[in-house]
């Protein structure tokens, strides 16, 4: 008897692994016959989309570089589904922290280490949420917060999932992702590609890459290029055994990234680099502080001398020529010209929303709902609210109130000291990227004064360098060190 339920156990075990078999053969055979009837273009996205999807389940880092590339690059393939954009970058984004969170129940670990800016971010959070019933559309407000929690997400996984050496190779796509945004940049300014209204000098083109437009395209390299600058001033001063190679890979990022934002013509992210040039020598002291200084005091002298007249006029013109109008009062008298629109349309904006703030002190008109709510505040000669108020701390004060204002500069402060710690507690080419991180924060504090780049998945890219802060703070420097 014994041997007749063995023989039956053997029996059904094979039929069940041949049952098995089976199914698996008729899944890869529809899968195949799917892959030959789609478009050439779908079936490749669809076997690579396959691949990088078993890949994230094992190394979800992976993911985490393409996205790098994927803010910048993303917007060239999205799909819109209800009011609501969808592309590569929020594709990779569900990947990454869904293949994080599957490794962290696989493992019955689901006790993620929370990094410094956690609680500033869900009190910003919190805030935003405050103003959900004010809001007029829920859609613009669900993208918003979403976004946010975007960030939160993005920010815990780089601060508990990679490794130094990792983190670095994050840092060396960052670069590459910045490059290739320049050279873009540069073929479109050089071979005058792009809409007519963006000419300059009647034979060039403001960069725009794609970004659709100049000041989001060169506030994305703004985020990049203070980061560039730190790793060159740490190789060029600091950094002992560094080849001719590296150095010289260096000064030519930095060349192609500051080339793309002249050519972006962006008085915004001239000043916000400006600022974030000056916080990367101060913030790393010593030799580096010195150099800049001795250089800053030439330019200053030079200019007080008379250097000004040495300098294009379209340049002198370009940082001069909103100057009479900060002293108007009522914008609606103001003559608009093909010279002045630009600056007026952008203060004419700031007055809406300044508007609405002072109707919605506390909790603003509901987040995300600036566009929304533009008509009733909008000056004449200027209905279209552009999807924000080019100035993003009016724009969080106009959707938010002084509640959401408070704890944005909250979140912004912690983040600021968290880098200067960073600074302070590493040392060789992770203080590098910790100064660098607090230029690139720099850089967005002052853009966001005439310009909103929480927009085009920037927010990601930031995402990253706060949770590379992290990162540099953990970081057992003197076993770090043996191993450089």
């Amino acid at each position: 008897m014994s041997g007749m339920a063995t023989l039956r156990s053997v029996i059904v075990t094979d039929v069940d692994g041949v049952w098995r078999t089976g199914v698996l053969f008729v899944l890869l055979l529809g899968l195949a016959l799917v892959i030959a009837l789609l478009p050439l273009t779908w079936a490749a996205g669809l076997i690579v989309g396959g691949i990088v999807l078993l890949v994230t389940l094992v190394r979800p880092q992976l993911a985490l570089y393409l996205l790098i590339f994927a803010v910048p690059f993303g917007s060239l393939r999205e799909v819109s589904m209800g009011g609501v954009t969808f592309g590569l970058a929020e594709a990779l984004i569900a990947l990454v922290l869904g293949a994080w969170l599957a490794k962290m129940l696989a493992a019955h670990e689901l006790r993620p280490r929370w990094p410094p800016l956690t609680l500033p971010l869900v009190l910003f959070l919190g805030a935003i949420l405050l103003t959900l019933p004010a809001a007029l559309s829920l859609t613009p407000a669900a993208k918003e917060i979403l976004k946010w929690v975007e960030v939160l997400g993005i920010y815990l996984f780089v601060a508990n999932e990679l490794s130094s050496h990792q983190a670095l190779t994050a840092v060396g796509a960052l670069l590459l992702a910045g490059v290739g945004q320049a050279l873009l940049g540069a073929y479109q300014f050089l071979r005058q590609v792009g809409p007519e209204h963006f000419i300059l000098f009647g034979r060039f083109m403001r960069a725009y890459g794609t970004f659709e437009q100049p000041n989001p395209y060169a506030g994305y390299l703004g985020l990049v290029l203070p980061l560039a600058v730190a790793l060159l001033l740490w190789a060029v001063i600091e950094g002992k055994g560094r080849s001719r190679l590296q150095v010289s890979g260096l000064v030519a990022v930095v060349g192609l990234l500051a080339a793309a934002m002249v050519m972006s013509w962006s008085r915004g992210a001239w000043l916000g680099l400006a600022a974030a040039l000056v916080a990367v020598s101060v913030v790393r002291g010593g030799r580096t502080a010195a150099v800049f200084a001795a250089v800053l005091g030439v330019i200053v002298l030079a200019l007080a001398l008379g250097g000004v007249e040495l300098l294009p006029a379209a340049l002198v013109q370009r940082f001069t020529d909103f100057l009479p109008f900060l002293s108007v009062g009522d914008l609606r008298a103001v003559q608009v010209t093909d010279a002045n629109y630009a600056v007026i349309e952008r203060m004419a904006h700031w007055q809406a929303a300044l508007s609405m703030w002072t109707d919605h002190l506390w909790l603003g008109v509901g987040v995300g709902n600036y566009a929304v709510t533009y008509a009733a505040y909008a000056l004449p000669k200027w209905p279209d609210p552009l999807g924000h108020a080019h100035n993003y701390y009016l724009n969080i004060a106009a959707e938010a109130g002084l509640v959401g204002l408070l704890a944005y500069l909250t979140l912004w402060m912690a983040a600021f000291y968290q880098a200067w710690k960073a600074v302070r507690s590493s040392v060789g080419i992770w203080q590098a990227v910790a100064a660098g991180v607090f230029g690139v924060l720099t850089h967005l504090a002052v853009h966001n004064f005439f310009d909103n780049l929480w927009v085009h998945n920037m927010y990601i890219h930031v995402a990253i360098l706060l949770g590379l802060l992290a990162i540099a703070q953990s970081l057992d420097y003197s076993t770090y060190l043996l191993k450089m």
